[in-house]
């Protein structure tokens, strides 16, 4: 769906960039690859930092987990080196393995050498369980799907439920793919913009909080009273579904400043509702387009000037305004869908339609 024909809520008082999502900074672009068939509700999305090869040209990142109940590959030596050697890959929990398969072979493909002269390739893929509505069983997603997504990486990109997000559940509606960006003014004349991607597959009915406001106990309510909506949205069950929070951003930083920029999706994805359940994977990710670092030793390392760490609050209040926006963007793009055994998950904006006028109600 079309985010410029959608009406959706929008969260907080930065500007937003041109397009209003992660692609808004520097060379980002998204791809999707989405399955969408019976039983198999699932896909891979891939974010690229960058137009040219991830491996020669690594961009600085790091990563923060909130809570640990996830199963994603390749953080350990983003948190080791502090750079990306790969796009950023997402799918579900059994896709792991075999998009990760496809990013090695993907830059073995580009470079050769890479596990003889030269050093082994790290992959890094995160997931999200969507096994409620997609037979996750199936192990359905393929090592060309991952291909298909990279190949068809640009700067505008659906979001909802597509790509990696067509199976998730996001407060017993239906979740997905979520993105925003923000600007921040670091001093006059000094701008820099954070965009943030989501996959987006947790939270409880009654936490949802829009814009500041307890959304979710009025439409628990109302679900509960037979207003809209009946069977599985209607329930209230306990946190167990995951987050991934990826950062991007055209500010100098080092990978320890990003390592705290990532901390700070925390913030934004508290004020939609989350506390970080047990059984929630809540995992951020943050990187920087402003330089590359080179895979060849024989290259000259980057003369950058970091970004003092007094000026670096602005890009903190963006990081976390852009992450709650991009979860509301999420559940607000998100069209419902039928999956495995006939389970469904309805779109939030179907079953309150008047959901603009409880945001404007003063009373709310």
């Amino acid at each position: 769906m079309d985010k410029q024909a959608l009406d959706f809520p929008r969260i907080g008082v930065l500007p937003p960039g041109p397009l209003d999502t992660i692609c808004d900074v520097g060379n980002v672009t998204v791809g999707h690859c989405t399955l969408a068939d019976g039983a198999q509700q699932t896909g891979v999305t891939v974010v690229r930092p960058h137009g040219g090869d991830p491996f020669l040209d690594k961009v600085p990142a790091a990563a923060t987990v909130l809570n640990g109940f996830g199963k994603s590959t390749g953080l350990i030596q983003v948190q080791e080196l502090g750079v990306l050697e790969t796009p950023i890959a997402l799918t579900n929990t059994f896709g792991v393995g075999t998009v990760a398969n496809a990013q090695i072979r993907h830059a073995v493909a580009a470079n050769p050498g890479i596990g003889r002269a030269m050093a082994t390739v790290n992959p890094l893929v995160f997931e999200c369980n969507d096994g409620y509505l997609n037979d996750i069983q199936a192990l359905a997603v393929q090592e060309s799907h991952y291909a298909d997504a990279l190949a068809g990486a640009g700067k505008t990109f659906p979001q909802g439920a597509v790509g990696a997000g067509r199976g998730m559940s996001c407060f017993s509606f239906k979740g997905g793919i979520g993105s925003a960006s923000r600007v921040a003014s670091i001093q006059p004349g000094l701008r820099y913009t954070v965009g943030a991607l989501v996959l987006s597959n947790f939270g409880r009915l009654p936490n949802l909080t829009v814009a500041g406001r307890p959304f979710g106990r009025r439409l628990a309510d109302q679900l509960d009273q037979g207003l809209a909506g009946q069977g599985e949205n209607a329930v209230i069950v306990p946190e167990k579904g995951s987050i991934i929070l990826l950062l991007a951003t055209d500010a100098p930083l080092d990978s320890r400043q990003l390592r705290r920029l990532s901390l700070r999706a925390g913030a934004g994805l508290a004020r939609t509702g989350s506390v970080f359940g047990h059984g929630s994977g809540d995992i951020a990710l943050a990187f920087s387009t402003a330089y590359t670092v080179p895979q060849l030793a024989e290259q000259p390392m980057p003369a950058v000037a970091m970004l003092h760490e007094t000026r670096i609050d602005p890009l903190f209040e963006a990081a976390a305004e852009a992450c709650e926006q991009a979860i509301i963007s999420a559940l607000w793009h998100a069209d419902g869908v039928t999956g495995r055994d006939g389970h469904h998950r309805a779109a939030i904006r179907d079953a309150a339609p008047q959901w603009r006028q409880w945001l404007s109600d003063t009373a709310f």
